[in-house]
């Protein structure tokens, strides 16, 4: 399969076609130069279209998560989907779904899951990654600990994509803009086009003074 043959695939998620095929494109680049990093794998739209992109590069994808789905997909809220509870447990298991878009797509040996919590493994993470996507929890404490866990493992060049953004609180939850205004005012990362609510940071050169650190020193 390749990277045409995804719109035709029943994916579970959250995505628009326009972002997913961005971050194939982020991939595909960024995978030259190291391994690519995903927080919140879900039943594998993401993992799907990343992986595409570390394949087609020779690279690979570690695809964090606990897989027991974030709050708004719990029983009772916003996006629960009843196919994902487990009758044995009574509890959100999304891993199954994963696995099986993964043997689907043909991505077992380029996708690597990781069943855990994004804090809990960043603890003793040292490999320097190329891209960093962060789609996790949209609580403010879940979107942080996604964010400070990872951000110093992001190589010079690499990118930090977070999804739904949304600049109007009426559109939608802040915590993602928030962790994505924190990166961008430390002066560390170079704005890319926004596409659709997916947003993308370079990090910066060791000493490459980047537009928004020149302006804070203009400002100070």
């Amino acid at each position: 399969m390749n990277i045409d043959d995804l719109k035709d695939y029943p994916f579970k998620g959250f995505m628009d076609e326009s972002e997913a095929l961005r971050l194939y494109e982020l991939a595909r680049e960024a995978s030259r130069f190291g391994p690519c990093l995903e927080i919140g794998g879900y039943c594998g739209l993401s993992a799907a279209h990343l992986g595409m992109g570390c394949r087609e590069s020779g690279g690979v994808l570690y695809s964090i998560d606990h897989h027991r789905g974030s709050e708004e997909q719990q029983p009772g809220q916003e996006y629960f989907d009843p196919d994902l509870l487990d009758p044995r447990t009574g509890r959100i298991d999304t891993l199954p779904f994963f696995r099986k878009t993964l043997a689907d797509l043909g991505l077992e040996d380029t996708v690597i899951p990781i069943v855990a919590k994004s804090s809990v493994v960043a603890r003793n993470w040292s490999t320097p990654l190329s891209l960093v996507f962060v789609d996790g929890g949209h609580t403010f404490e879940a979107a942080f600990a996604d964010y400070s866990g990872w951000v110093s493992h992001i190589m010079p060049g690499g990118f930090l994509v977070i999804h739904d953004i949304f600049p109007d609180p009426a559109d939608g939850g802040q915590a993602p803009y928030c962790i994505y205004r924190m990166a961008l005012a430390s002066g560390l990362f170079t704005e890319l086009p926004m596409v659709g609510t997916l947003g993308t940071l370079m990090r910066a050169a060791c000493g490459e003074i980047t537009f928004t650190a020149q302006r804070q020193w203009a400002e100070s």
